[in-house]
């Protein structure tokens, strides 16, 4: 094992909470070898090979100098924007809530905007926590976030919020109980085929756009990413590390449609501390 692994290995069996970034992935060849099957490989994936990048480059470490939070990034593969650029540039995000803590979608947010040296996202859509097996998403199960997120907008960190996997009914209800209201709502076409008639009408009827995806309701599991871990590190411990939100971000060039960058963030904490 050489330096950079066991220094890693150190800080990772400190510390108490792990940022992860794994960088504009349009730009990281090594990923493009394998073409991941659905989101769910792909951010798995990542945050494996992020890791093992990262390791790679932790200097020897100190242990009585040794801190609670890491950011696990790899500078070179990030991408600021520019303020020149950022006119011409869309920077949309999806954020998947693990924990029920609502603290989690500023912090997510702020994280965000720092990594990407921006002020403002154009465009944040929310995917709640899974609903135990069983319940239905309802008005209240989603007023608390929304609430969160527009008070992000009224803070000027978010341009347009908008919803993930709603029907005609509750997209509906949030809509008219909001005050800032849903821009857009997305529709998972495993589900479905074809965009419900009513739902097509409403959101028609009130310019919510409707967009189409293919994630699943919970885009990386504990296990799956309490396995990517384990799999960078060998022989460390992981399972007390919990996920409390990921988020994916994309960033296109508006004149040509075409992205620019994407990349993901997690937020990970251990759960027994």
């Amino acid at each position: 094992m050489d330096n950079h692994t066991t220094s890693a290995k150190v800080l990772l069996n400190h510390a108490t909470i792990l940022y992860l970034h794994t960088g504009n992935l349009v730009n990281r060849s090594r990923l493009k070898k394998k073409c991941p099957s659905s989101p769910s490989e792909e951010i798995q994936d990542c945050v494996r090979a992020t890791l093992n990048e990262w390791f790679a480059t932790v200097p020897p470490t100190s242990p009585t100098d040794l801190p609670d939070t890491i950011d696990c990034s790899i500078p070179q593969a990030t991408e600021a924007i520019t303020p020149e650029e950022r006119e011409e540039l869309k920077v949309s995000v999806k954020l998947f809530i693990c924990e029920a803590d609502l603290s989690s979608i500023k912090d997510a947010v702020d994280k965000s905007c720092q990594a990407l040296a921006v002020s403002q996202l154009d465009s944040v859509i929310i995917a709640p926590p899974v609903l135990p097996e069983g319940e239905s998403q309802t008005l209240e199960n989603l007023q608390p976030a929304w609430r969160e997120l527009e008070g992000l907008v009224q803070s000027h960190k978010i341009a347009a919020i908008g919803t993930s996997d709603l029907d005609k009914e509750l997209l509906e209800q949030l809509y008219n109980w909001a005050q800032v209201k849903p821009s857009s709502n997305q529709v998972n076409l495993a589900s479905c085929c074809v965009m419900p008639p009513d739902l097509t009408a409403f959101a028609k009827e009130f310019d919510i756009q409707l967009l189409t995806h293919n994630d699943s309701k919970e885009l990386i599991t504990a296990a799956s990413f309490q396995e990517a871990v384990q799999e960078s590190t060998q022989d460390l411990n992981v399972a007390d590390w919990r996920l409390e939100w990921v988020l994916r971000y994309s960033i296109i060039v508006k004149s040509r449609g075409i992205i620019k960058a994407k990349g993901y963030l997690v937020h990970s904490k251990r759960s027994n501390l």
